[in-house]
Order: C-alpha cells, then sequence, then structure tokens
C-alpha cells in the first residue's frame, strides 16, 4: 500500500518534492513491496533530526546511502553506469524485494542481474545523463520520458503529489510487466540448455519458442559457441529459422542467411533453395520461415554450408 502524506511526521519514507523522474518513482515501486502501509512524503530539503532516523527511508535526496546527488555521485557499476537512487536500492534491497515475491531462491541472483541490466541501468543512466541520443535527429522516447510526461504543465492546476501517484500506478504496471518477462525468462533456462546439448550441426531445435538467446550467449557448454542458427514453431503457423546474434541486443549475426537469399518468398525462395515449403527470408537476413518443421532444419544446414 502506498500513500502520499501532507506532514513528516506521518512519513516512513521520504524523498524530493516537485518534478519527479522515473528514478524516485520506480524507487517508490520497489519499496512499496519493502514498507509496510508506505506513507511518503515528497519534500525540498530534510530536517537535519530526520537525517540519521533508522525508521525512515530517506532516497533521492539528503546525500545519504540512496542518493545520488553529492559531489562525484554514489559509486558506479563495473560497466561505468552510475548509479542513481533506483540503482542503489536495488542494488541494496533487491534481493529482498525478490524474496518478498516469492521468486525461487535458486533464480534470485539471476534475476536480479537481469533486472538490474535490462532495466534499472537504464533508468539510471538517463537520470545521470550519461546514456545520450545526440547522434540521432528525432526524440528517442524511453520509459523514463513516459514517466516525465505526468509532471504538471504549464497551464494545469495538478500538483506534482497529483502527478507522482498518476506516475507511480503506470511505473507499477511497466515494472510488474517487466518482472514476469524476467521471471519467465529465467524459467526457459533449463530447456534451453537442453536444447543446446541436443543440437546437431551447429542448429538447435526447440519444441516452442522460447527466449533463448541470453542462454546461448552464457552457456558454459561448448556446442553454444558453435551455433548458428535455431529452429522453433512460429505463432504465424510452420517453423521460424533463426541467425543466432552475436551479442545481445545487436543486428549483428554469428553467420546470416545466404545474401542470394533475402528478401525472397514463395516460389522464389523455394527455387534458390530448393526447399519444398520454404515461405520467405527477410531481407536483413537473419530469419527464414517454412511450413514444416523437416524442411526448416534443411534450409538451415543449407545455411550452415552456404559461402557466403
Amino acid at each position: 500500500m502506498f500513500e502520499l502524506v501532507d506532514s513528516i511526521e506521518k512519513a516512513n519514507c521520504i524523498t524530493h518534492g516537485a518534478k519527479f523522474h522515473a528514478d524516485d518513482v520506480f524507487s517508490t515501486v520497489i519499496m512499496e513491496k519493502l514498507v509496510e502501509n508506505l506513507k511518503l512524503i515528497r519534500v525540498l530539503e530534510i530536517p537535519e533530526e530526520y537525517k540519521n532516523k533508522k525508521d525512515i527511508f530517506i532516497y533521492d535526496i539528503g546525500y545519504g546511502e540512496l542518493d545520488h546527488h553529492q559531489k562525484g555521485g554514489n559509486g558506479e557499476r563495473e560497466n561505468g553506469i552510475k548509479y542513481a537512487a533506483f540503482g542503489l536500492i536495488w542494488k541494496k534491497y533487491g534481493h529482498e524485494y525478490l524474496e518478498k515475491i516469492n521468486v525461487k531462491r535458486e533464480n534470485i541472483n539471476l534475476i536480479w542481474e537481469s533486472l538490474d541490466r535490462e532495466f534499472v541501468q537504464s533508468i539510471d543512466s538517463i537520470d545521470n545523463g550519461q546514456l545520450e541520443f545526440s547522434n540521432i535527429e528525432i526524440p528517442v522516447v524511453t520509459v523514463s520520458n513516459i514517466i516525465g510526461v505526468y509532471n504538471p504543465n504549464w497551464n494545469e492546476e495538478k500538483t506534482f503529489d497529483e502527478g507522482f501517484k498518476e506516475a507511480f500506478e503506470i511505473a507499477k504496471k511497466i515494472w510488474n510487466r517487466k518482472l514476469n518477462s524476467v521471471i519467465s525468462k529465467i524459467d526457459a533456462k533449463t530447456e534451453v540448455e537442453l536444447a543446446i546439448e541436443k543440437s546437431e550441426n551447429r542448429i538447435m531445435v526447440l519444441d516452442k519458442f522460447l527466449p533463448y538467446l541470453d542462454f546461448v550467449l552464457n552457456s558454459n557448454n561448448p556446442k553454444a559457441e558453435k551455433l548458428l542458427y535455431v529452429v522453433y514453431p512460429s505463432n504465424r503457423g510452420g517453423y521460424g529459422i533463426q541467425a543466432i546474434q552475436k551479442k545481445l541486443n545487436s543486428f549483428e549475426n554469428r553467420k546470416p542467411f545466404p545474401l542470394s537469399w533475402a528478401g525472397l518468398k514463395d516460389e522464389q525462395l523455394q527455387t534458390v533453395t530448393n526447399i519444398k515449403t520454404a515461405k520467405f527470408c527477410h531481407n536483413a537476413r537473419f530469419l527464414c520461415t517454412t511450413e514444416t518443421l523437416s524442411d526448416a532444419i534443411e534450409i538451415a544446414e543449407k545455411a550452415v554450408k552456404f559461402d557466403n
């Protein structure tokens, strides 16, 4: 339960007032699970007598353990991404948070790391001004931007606290969806590792589509680093054959499909591949589709042998 209060005497959590950002809003989403009956006050300054109270959590203000506005900041990760309040809270309380929501104990570390890498670091880097899009001519819309639009416009009468409450509800939905997505992905690890072990001819076959790339790139199985393609049932019917990327969030593949297949579909693709049910090859050469599993494996085998 989350409540904004109008008096510091009623509060068990304190953050900064006026304009809010994704950093302090998502921090509050985490704190709601950690603090029973969270009562938050947003202030511009913290009275001296409250700074060292052990029964009050202070974040994103006050230059304390959970703030990053002090000179020199408040630490950074090995990759250079500085901590904002969200990251500081996640670093200190993230494991406790995951325990409270009954995540499988054996998965907690992996889920914590995934959420930090895939979500928390983005919020932190934007709040600290590290993530720039100066080489892109159009505005890039991020989660941080979306949360920010809930601040009052100049000609609105709503207060910053009212906007904060609206933003909190949106942030909570986004976070819970991302959390469920990461937990779902981690639950696929065992099946993906089994598929890696069963793989042949540098091709991995999945019985159903699973989030596989993270596990392939980080597997200790020597077969994983040799994989070039993955075959899986497509949600559009038939089968997809996908080239495995060299790293996460990259458009570069270990081995793209042959250049002569790019952009072809149906009879054209069937002619050049001699695969009866070949349906489509993406122009960027990372995806092919077929109607049958046997043809999917065969087209992948041809791509493995093909000299681009």
